[in-house]
């Protein structure tokens, strides 16, 4: 039996054969310079090659970057923190690993030496660790230059990103929707082609959610697949990656992190798509009983035929559980969260939470935690359950397909940490009704943009399969990303 315990849910939450038209950004060595290309035609894994080849430098990637930060930032509101000298100073002395010289951003719910983390709250404003965390650590050996923090709502705890310590941040195709959470500055500064790909981390959604609403292929790793900081037995519920704007790019960054003691078969790196055909259990109604918006439904429609055109069978199914049963339990563990976060904040300030200490929607959640307490290890008993229940369902077919959420992105204040608690509860529940059960699950599973609404909105379609089915499902995105390629689509704020 999974063992899950409050304090371990705190420190698991708060917490690419098709290479796509990049080869053509060629040209003969020096005649390159980092802003003579357009900033959407190079992916990460290109950017490595051409500076491992000595065509440009990591300085002028870094640079060129730098520029593009601060040409969209002012619209989109997604960087936390900027640390640019330092970043010059790191591309200046050609780091090398699996991306070297890339530049990037880490979320501000992790530790980077040198750059402040706030944990998108106002209570540890100015806070400057001195070391990395461990997945960051690791970002650090594959030789990524980090040009600052994203932004995040506060301890990650909702799927829209407007804290109150840094603000909206706002979605690069639309400025008046949100860009998801909690990785929402993570997927706006990599939509708006300020970088290739951003550290990104996910214990409800928050990898695939800020994906689906950006344009961006999102993958949420099977639990233990990679390498991380927790390591005691038991259920995490959030894990660490990337958004990234191709699917190659997931694919290198998850090589270079993988877990070599996680019992799991090695992945490797997936380099194509698989001969394979699957069956795929189509499911697109929310467990909840929320309502799919007509554009979502049409969207995820559309991805279930493209999955057949390919030769996939495609069968239509429904997930047998009670989906508000499943959504209060889940949502009590996250509440729990909260709650720890609040009580500690509420030490160091020496003073019970308030809304002076911690945001609304999280004063909300310990409310709410504090009232359902004696319900809680009932909650850990059933998600517990939920695990192997999950994975017995997989021997009728190999993947999950369902929308990543319910309705186009929301606009900006309708999950806002300052709405009243019960609208925000609602719209967050219902919007994010698919992820959760594959954190509880310890499942990979992975958002992919391949439709797009009559208006240029993203949608994204969530594949989920068992835990360790990471390299199953990175081959299943490169074939859906070469058969609807979305690289070149690019938000209108680029011009």
């Amino acid at each position: 039996m999974t063992n899950l315990t409050r304090r371990h849910f705190l420190r698991g939450s708060a917490a690419t054969a098709a290479l796509l038209p990049f080869a053509s950004a060629c040209a003969p060595a020096r005649a390159l310079s980092a802003t003579s290309l357009p900033s959407g035609d190079l992916d990460g894994v290109r950017m490595a090659e051409l500076i491992a080849n000595g065509d440009i430098t990591s300085l002028e990637f870094t640079n060129a970057a730098i520029a593009r930060a601060e040409t969209v930032n002012p619209q989109i509101n997604a960087i936390a923190s900027a640390i640019y000298d330092q970043a010059r100073a790191q591309a200046a002395a050609s780091p090398e690993g699996a991306l070297g010289g890339v530049p990037t951003f880490i979320k501000d719910l992790a530790n980077w030496k040198g750059a402040p983390t706030y944990y998108g709250s106002r209570a540890f404003e100015g806070y400057m660790p001195d070391t990395d965390d461990i997945f960051p650590a690791n970002w650090r050996e594959m030789g990524v230059v980090v040009l600052g923090k994203s932004t995040t709502p506060e301890m990650g705890l909702i799927s829209s990103t407007e804290p109150l310590v840094t603000g909206p941040t706002r979605n690069p195709w639309d400025l008046d929707r949100i860009p998801g959470g909690s990785s929402g500055g993570a997927a706006a500064l990599t939509a708006a082609r300020v970088v290739p790909f951003a550290h990104a981390s996910d214990g409800g959604g928050s990898i695939r959610i800020p994906a689906a609403c950006c344009g961006l292929f999102g993958l949420k790793p099977s639990r233990g697949a990679i390498i991380e900081s927790r390591t005691e037995e038991g259920i995490d519920l959030s894990v660490n990656h990337a958004v990234t704007l191709t699917v190659r790019d997931s694919a290198a960054i998850f090589a270079a992190e993988e877990n070599p003691d996680s019992g799991l078969p090695k992945v490797g790196r997936v380099m194509g798509p698989s001969t394979r055909r699957l069956r795929i259990a189509f499911a697109p109604e929310p467990i909840n009983g929320a309502a799919l918006d007509a554009e979502t439904r049409t969207a995820i429609e559309r991805t279930a035929e493209l999955c057949r055109g390919l030769g996939h069978e495609v069968i239509d199914w429904s997930m047998p559980i009670d989906g508000k049963e499943f959504t209060d339990n889940f949502l009590l563990l996250w509440a729990a969260g909260a709650y720890e976060f609040a009580q500690d904040a509420a030490a160091y300030f020496g003073k019970p939470p308030s809304e002076d200490i911690v945001e609304p929607w999280t004063l909300g959640l310990v409310q709410e935690f504090a009232r359902k307490a004696d319900k809680f290890e009932d909650a850990v008993a059933y998600l517990a359950a939920f695990e192997p229940l999950y994975h017995s369902w997989f021997e009728d077919f190999d993947v999950i397909l369902t929308p990543t959420v319910s309705t186009l992105p929301p606009k900006i204040g309708v999950q806002s940490p300052t709405g009243p608690y019960d609208e925000v509860r609602k719209s967050v529940t219902d919007f994010a009704a698919f992820t959760a059960p594959l954190n509880v699950a310890g499942a990979a599973s992975m958002s992919v943009p391949v439709q797009w609404t009559e208006s240029g909105l993203p949608v994204g379609s969530l594949f989920s399969g068992q835990r360790g089915d990471d390299g199953l499902l990175l081959a299943l995105a490169y074939e859906l990303e070469a058969a609807q390629p979305w690289i070149d689509r690019r938000p209108g704020i680029l011009g």
